[in-house]
């Protein structure tokens, strides 16, 4: 069964040349049929018909007040919802979002090789990945633990000591994911590079979260 997506793009800060090429790996052949859009009002609409609404690197306030309401009824009601990369820097003006998506963004070291360690593979967008992971990103940093508030279920932390500039200390959660509602929530905070997206090891580790959160990865 084929699942349809709404792929939301819109940015209202920084903007990520690696958009275009993170679109086309979401709609590469497979479960998926994907909507994509950058209009607010496409959030204000109905979103019943869609298995998961995807925030793919958007960043600043990107919604509107019937749109935050819209997509808030949505995942309480059993919708899915997934962010990917720099959605952790989106909508820092409406509270529900930071608890929707588990932690908000603080800030990153410069872009870097580093390793990204898989504590748990018994989910779909990591299954397929090794214990240690080489990996190229920014390795962001967030406001709060989302591990240590005990909403999540971690998937991959960073390994601070492979890189340069990590501020979380040795519990520095990536990826992880986590039920609102009766909706399922997954966030990965990499994806930062257009190369990431031409990844097979990454567009699985994708597709397999966004996947879960549609209800089709089991």
């Amino acid at each position: 069964m084929t699942a349809r997506l709404l792929v939301y793009t819109r940015t209202a800060d920084y903007r990520h040349d690696s958009i275009p090429d993170a679109v086309a790996a979401v709609r590469a052949p497979g479960k998926f049929a994907v909507d994509h859009t950058e209009d607010p009002a496409a959030l204000e609409a109905p979103l019943d018909g869609y298995a998961a609404v995807v925030f793919l690197s958007t960043s600043g306030e990107v919604l509107t007040p019937a749109g935050r309401e819209r997509l808030a009824r949505y995942v309480d009601s059993g919708g899915g919802f997934a962010g990917v990369h720099a959605a952790a820097c989106t909508e820092y003006d409406w509270p529900y979002y930071g608890e929707l998506l588990g932690a908000r963004f603080a800030r990153h070291p410069a872009l870097q090789p580093g390793r990204a360690l898989v504590e748990d593979h018994g989910h779909p967008a990591t299954r397929h990945l090794p214990a240690v992971w080489d990996f190229t990103d920014e390795w962001y940093d967030f406001r709060t633990d989302p591990r240590g508030q005990g909403r999540v279920r971690v998937l991959v932390t960073a390994d601070e000591s492979s890189y340069d500039g990590g501020g979380m200390g040795p519990d520095h959660p990536l990826v992880w994911c986590r039920e609102q509602g009766a909706g399922r929530v997954f966030y990965t905070a990499l994806g930062h590079t257009s190369e990431a997206y031409r990844d097979p090891a990454f567009v699985a580790h994708l597709r397999g979260g966004i996947g879960w959160a549609a209800g089709v990865a089991e």
